[in-house]
């Protein structure tokens, strides 16, 4: 509650002000228990994937570029820097979003193919993904360290309302419900 009000603080004391605010306050709130770091991959030119492409090889996927690679090793290193504990790091299939959590180097990086893998190339799986997703989230500990999942564009979308850009995080918190609801937005730089 506390972040929600410097928020909205924040966001009555100017734009430029604001953004830099409304981040940190995003970062505080990843320090709470129970908190998730939802995270569209780090950079990754183009859009959508190859004709063909085959999760098993890189080489026919669209992979993180030079800027993602750098954004996912400064959201690692801001991890770092504030002090923020994180209990799982969660990542899609895809090498793009495999490789922005291991680069983050936050600690081992799991799949989550159920609730993290990518829908865009299969609009009928959102709604299968989402409830997924939402199963993964509610099992969570509430008293656990920061959680961060690596997913796509399509599955924080389809959940929260919000359109990430590239290495974007949605801080989700859990509410009285033992539901997640998105409470900040970090852009990455």
């Amino acid at each position: 509650m506390r972040g929600a009000l410097a928020l909205l603080v924040a966001l009555a004391t100017g734009p430029a002000q604001a953004v830099e605010t409304a981040a940190e306050a995003g970062w505080r709130l990843l320090k709470q228990q129970g908190s998730v770091a939802l995270m569209r991959h780090a950079d990754a030119p183009g859009t959508g994937d190859p004709a063909g492409f085959r999760l098993e090889d890189c080489a026919t996927q669209r992979n993180l570029g030079p800027t993602g690679r750098a954004q996912a090793t400064a959201l690692g290193e801001a991890f770092r820097q504030r002090g923020i504990a994180v209990s799982q790091v969660l990542t899609s299939q895809w090498c793009r979003a495999r490789e922005t959590a291991s680069l983050m180097a936050l600690g081992p990086v799991a799949d989550a193919p159920e609730a993290l893998n990518s829908f865009f190339e299969r609009r009928g799986e959102q709604q299968n993904a989402t409830a997924a997703l939402r199963r993964r989230l509610q099992a969570l500990p509430a008293d656990a360290a920061a959680v961060v999942m690596v997913t796509h564009q399509v599955n924080i979308t389809a959940l929260t309302g919000i359109f990430p850009r590239s290495g974007e995080i949605v801080v989700l918190a859990r509410d009285g419900d033992g539901n997640h609801r998105p409470v900040a937005r970090i852009a990455s730089r």
